[in-house]
């Protein structure tokens, strides 16, 4: 089991190399991984075998760029002239690795980026999104915003194309020009992170969100599929609003503990991360008595003990979204409009490994 674990974070940290570099060495890695080099090229054997990798001498690099006698160097594009606007609601948590993405496609493409921030404040992302069209910097927009339907329509209606990131209208609206979308499948997470634990042996398993953010609704929208799936009842559904957070988190598990339940799902990190250390202090033992699982991975890895944790696939949204503005640029209404979910994916660390209970075990009655 440990082997087979380790394999799969070695995987995806090749290819979380691979989409950041283009290219990886199986010497380098090997290095920093702390494992032989036949480890590696056994790794990358395994991976182009489901087409995610092509394997070079001394290497591999990403499908589409062609085997050579050495790696490749990076593919010269031919550059172009647009500027793009991108607005996010936060420089720091969560959208960094976003930026990072859409900076790294812009480089490939050459197109120029001009970043604002909007610190989640409807009236700002206005602000932020007119300076840019005023000034008549962009020839295209990249936008987080708090969507409403008055929002949806002034966007719809802006002189130049915008493209949502990490953000979806909740139904069609009639605007002048349709808004196209890439965003993380954050059902699909949650569905992803319900079967894990399924396959853990668990069968009560709760659902932590974060009060107000836009990503609650599509987590909970997987987390009750995938328990219809698996016939799982209905388990417990709370939401932290961070005001009084250790109060709120007593009651989380006073609730776990009257509901069976032996499992969380916690958005985010920062919940999951206090949670665990609110059980260490009370005498809960994760996993054996609590197995937590994370959605983000920001610092999931850095809680004692490591977190178990969906990681959307932030960076490559962020190229996405440049990739489809240059495409929607190039080709104008030509192109049809696109949404796009990009799928996340379950990093498995010790606070969800299998163990042996009783069914509706929760060994701690001090809630």
């Amino acid at each position: 089991m440990t082997d087979r674990l380790f394999g799969v974070q070695r995987h995806e940290r090749l290819l979380s190399e691979l989409r950041r570099a283009g290219s990886v060495r199986v010497a380098d890695l090997a290095r920093e991984l702390g494992v032989s080099e036949l480890t590696i090229r056994r790794d990358i054997a395994a991976l182009a075998e489901r087409n995610l990798v092509t394997r070079v001498h001394g290497g591999a690099t990403l499908p589409g760029q062609g085997p050579g006698v050495d790696l490749p160097r990076p593919v010269q594009r031919p550059r172009t002239r647009f500027t793009i606007g991108i607005v996010v609601p936060s420089l720091d948590f969560y959208w960094p690795p976003i930026v990072a993405g859409a900076r790294a496609a812009a480089a490939a493409l050459g197109v120029a980026l001009q970043l604002r921030g909007s610190s989640y404040d409807p009236d700002e992302d206005r602000r932020q999104i007119g300076r840019l069209v005023e000034a008549s910097q962009v020839q295209g927009l990249l936008l987080a915003p708090s969507l409403d339907a008055e929002m949806i329509d002034w966007i719809g209606r802006l002189p130049v194309p915008a493209i949502l990131v990490e953000r979806q209208p909740h139904r069609w609206t009639a605007t002048p020009r349709q808004l196209e979308w890439v965003r993380s499948d954050h059902a699909l997470g949650a569905e992803i992170a319900v079967h894990h634990l399924h396959q853990q042996g668990h069968r009560h398993i709760g659902l932590v969100l974060s009060h107000e953010s836009p990503t609650s609704e599509h987590l909970l929208q997987g987390w009750r599929a995938a328990c219809a799936d698996l016939a799982i009842a209905d388990g417990m559904v709370v939401a932290l609003t961070a005001r009084e957070h250790w109060t709120e988190i007593r009651d989380v598990l006073a609730q776990c503990r009257r509901a069976r339940i032996t499992a969380l799902i916690v958005h985010s990190d920062p919940d999951a991360m206090s949670i665990a250390q609110f059980c260490a202090e009370h005498g809960v033992a994760v996993p054996d008595d609590l197995a937590l699982v994370s959605y983000d991975d920001e610092v999931a890895h850095l809680a004692e003990p490591a977190l178990t944790a969906v990681r959307p696939p932030k960076h490559h949204v962020g190229r996405l979204a440049v990739e489809l503005m240059v495409s929607r640029l190039l080709d104008g209404d030509r192109r049809p409009s696109q949404r796009v979910l990009v799928a996340p994916e379950l990093v498995v660390r010790h606070s969800s490994l299998s163990l042996v209970r009783r069914p509706g075990m929760f060994v701690s009655e001090r809630f």
